[in-house]
């Protein structure tokens, strides 16, 4: 039996029909093959689906639909199977910046690894997608040679590497970058989305302002899981215990004074509505919500991440459980919730890993919303749904490797489906008939 998760991650749809093909041939080695996968032609031609929801985390662990992939398309209780069998579809939506704008970023002379001398144009206030088969040159291009490149100009305290270039054209166009990637918000249980997006601090006020907590002289800082005073001592407010393995990965467990709250028992006995801190960090995002629907500035981050489709996660679920793509949307709500410049330029690498068909459309949503108040996205990505939303494709090739690093076509959608070397444009050219 061979288990695989996501296979299809950074693959373009070229590559994908290989990957497809071969655990085809190990089925029919008689082996059975079994995958975790969002990409729709993975599910398309698997043999037997197993479809699970309705939701995502407590909404979630069910089993909704079983079949071929033409029964699932045929369920009405699958999600999946609406989007499979064309019922419902990731919308091309509007999301043009109300500031028109001509102005462009250049960077010139991109060398880095294969990329062969670029020039390259970014149009601002656009949402642009850089695609390209695997291997092409797309990281190197965004991530190690342009993101560098620009925190040099807005941080004069930026010390990172930056990949060969010759130089920048149009930098004064832009006060701030922002890499939104999939490395973890945290390595221990201590960070979670509550204390990583800073909707923890009014909540603790909150409870500080109870008249429990003011009679007893407990301040904002004894509500913290990070300090001593209201935390268990036994964890040191981390509900769990590292215990060192030497050779081995280390393992937690959950520790056995708090029993995971990581609070002692007199902050623990402070109610806010019926409910005490550690219940308010088990409740989930939506959960939330509900409950401080009073509180504005609470409400305000809690919004994006419902935004980005994460009502379902717990505000305090350790960070070290939180899957890539969580951790992405996390941080992409985190900037949401902060005061936009409208000159900001947003650079995301495969933004839709992990992500269902329904989850997609709401992040294509969110990345439109910040393009509509004049910001610049850049977007690494394969998932033909993005891709047909972009207002400009650069893509990279033609192949990978030694054999890529150079721009195959770029313009808008129609331009790229044109342009007969590109393969990129061929599946897009698919995916509008």
């Amino acid at each position: 039996m061979y288990v695989l998760d996501e296979p299809t991650i950074g693959l373009h749809q070229k590559d994908n029909q290989k990957l497809i093909d071969t655990l085809k041939k190990l089925r029919d080695l008689g082996n059975t093959v079994v995958v975790v996968e969002h990409d729709k032609e993975m599910i398309a031609q698997s043999d037997y689906v197993i479809d699970f929801g309705p939701g995502a985390g407590k909404h979630g662990g069910e089993i909704v639909a079983v079949g071929t992939a033409s029964q699932i398309s045929r369920n009405p209780k699958s999600l999946t199977g609406q989007y499979l069998s064309g019922k419902k579809q990731v919308k091309i939506t509007n999301g043009q910046s109300l500031l028109q704008n001509n102005k462009t970023l250049k960077v010139l002379g991109c060398s880095q690894f294969n990329l062969k001398g670029l020039d390259v144009n970014f149009p601002l206030g656009k949402f642009v997608v850089i695609t390209g088969v695997s291997g092409s040159g797309k990281s190197t291009l965004l991530v190690e040679t342009l993101y560098p490149a620009l925190m040099q100009e807005v941080n004069p305290f930026f010390r990172g590497d930056v990949g060969m270039f010759k130089r920048l054209e149009g930098q004064e166009n832009i006060d701030k970058v922002i890499l939104i990637d999939q490395s973890p918000i945290g390595r221990t249980p201590r960070s979670n989305p509550a204390t990583y997006t800073g909707v923890f601090d009014p909540i603790r006020d909150v409870f500080a302002q109870t008249k429990e907590a003011r009679a007893l002289g407990f301040k904002k800082g004894r509500f913290s899981f990070n300090v001593k005073g209201g935390r268990c001592e036994a964890c040191e407010g981390q509900g769990q215990i590292k215990i060192e393995m030497q050779f081995m990965s280390d393992i937690w467990i959950t520790c056995d004074v708090c029993h995971g709250r990581r609070y002692n028992a007199p902050t623990l006995d402070i109610s806010f509505k019926g409910k005490n801190i550690a219940e308010v960090l088990d409740m989930t995002v939506s959960e939330a919500r509900e409950f401080f629907h009073a509180h504005p500035q609470i409400m305000a981050k809690l919004d994006t991440l419902e935004e980005v489709g994460l009502g379902y996660i717990q505000m305090g679920q350790p960070a070290t459980t939180l899957s890539g793509g969580e951790a992405q949307r996390v941080k992409l709500a985190t900037e949401l919730s902060k005061r936009a410049t409208g000159s900001t330029v947003y650079i995301l690498d495969e933004p839709t890993t992990g992500l269902h068909f329904a989850d997609v459309e709401r992040l294509l949503n969110v990345l439109k919303a910040l393009v509509s108040k004049g910001n610049s996205v850049l977007v690494i990505e394969h998932n033909l749904d993005v891709i047909k939303n972009a207002d400009w494709i650069i893509d990279l090739g033609p192949e990978g490797g030694d054999l890529g690093g150079e721009i195959v076509a770029q313009g808008n959608v129609s331009d790229v489906v044109k342009n007969k070397d590109s393969y990129t444009g061929q599946f897009l050219a698919k995916l509008k008939d």
